[in-house]
């Protein structure tokens, strides 16, 4: 049997502002909106997509699971991802690795790397 990677949840308490913030960063787009889910994706036969779930609750601690970003340009992508809304943050990555760490506005931590070639780069 086989299985394969469909989508990504998010929790937020502003799917519409939040899925506005991810279709930009990622030149993404809307595919499906309610009042309780937006689903985003590059195009809707292209897996995987992420899927912004509306909850009640805070998010309250350090994300266990996070998206990790490859751009071509890491320092000019960071400067594009703050202007739209990201943060900085510091979750203990020190000053010495190749990484920078972001948030989105919710909160939710994600990092931008530096260029990459393969999964194993």
């Amino acid at each position: 049997m086989a299985v394969s990677l469909y989508q990504i949840a998010i929790d937020t308490h502003d799917a519409p502002a939040l899925a506005r913030f991810w279709t930009q960063v990622l030149d993404w787009k809307v595919l499906y909106e309610d009042a309780d889910e937006i689903v985003i994706g590059a195009d809707e036969n292209a897996m995987p997509g992420i899927v912004l779930l509306t909850v009640p609750e805070e998010k309250t601690v350090k994300n266990r699971l996070h998206l990790d970003l490859a751009p071509d340009d890491q320092d000019a992508e960071v400067e594009r991802i703050i202007a739209l809304g990201a943060r900085r943050v510091d979750v203990g990555q020190g000053d010495d690795v190749t990484w920078v760490v972001l948030a989105d506005p919710e909160g939710n931590e994600f990092c931008v790397l530096r260029p990459k070639k393969s999964l194993t780069d």
